[in-house]
């Protein structure tokens, strides 16, 4: 199976483009580079019923933050604050760099 590209990486501030959540912002908490999808905290929660562990104890509703496709979540930028597309430069080390479409800057 061919993995799918994604330039979102885990910790990165994104905001949604499309869906019911459209317009959260939100950090990322995974990556599931697989499938192309990423799970953002708060974002496209559903609720899980969990069964009873122990004999006498009720079980309980559980909100769980599901996966949502990479192309509907934009990277937003740390210096300029718009979301944004990301690019990739050469650093002072030689090193590929994260830069932001807009102002040019580091992510």
């Amino acid at each position: 199976m061919m993995q799918a590209k994604t330039r979102i990486k885990r910790g990165d501030t994104v905001r949604v483009l499309s869906g019911k959540d459209k317009g959260k912002t939100g950090k990322v908490v995974s990556v599931f580079l697989e499938n192309g999808r990423v799970i953002i905290e708060n974002v496209n929660m559903q609720t899980r019923h969990r069964r009873s562990r122990k004999q006498g104890k009720k079980g309980e509703k559980v909100l769980l933050a599901m996966p949502i496709h990479a192309s509907n979540v934009s990277v937003v930028c740390g210096s300029c604050g718009k979301p944004t597309r990301v690019g990739f430069r050469t650093g002072e080390d030689k090193k590929k760099v994260r830069v932001c479409k807009k102002c040019k800057n580091n992510i």
